[in-house]
């Protein structure tokens, strides 16, 4: 049971702005996701929401769960700094 990532558009533009080495240990984190939705380490914010966020080095990603349809939506991914601003 393999789960199908997508970005949400904000998130494409963040990951755009990421230099490159670490682009490449965000993008594989999120790859990781499609066999284990919620690794350890996951934590579920608060909010109606029910957004998740893994920690990579000083990045974050926030992401959202759709069990029912295997789906995992990267909602967004920045730096530790600025990632909870407007969410």
């Amino acid at each position: 049971m393999s789960y199908r990532i997508e970005f949400r558009p904000a998130a494409l533009r963040q990951m755009r702005r990421i230099p490159k080495p670490f682009k490449v240990r965000l993008l594989t984190a999120i790859a990781a996701l499609t066999d284990t939705p919620r690794p350890p380490g996951c934590v579920r914010l608060q909010g109606p929401e029910g957004f998740h966020r893994i920690r990579v080095g000083d990045y974050r990603i926030v992401y959202l769960i759709e069990d029912r349809v295997l789906l995992i939506c990267v909602v967004r991914v920045a730096h530790r700094k600025d990632i909870y601003r407007g969410l």
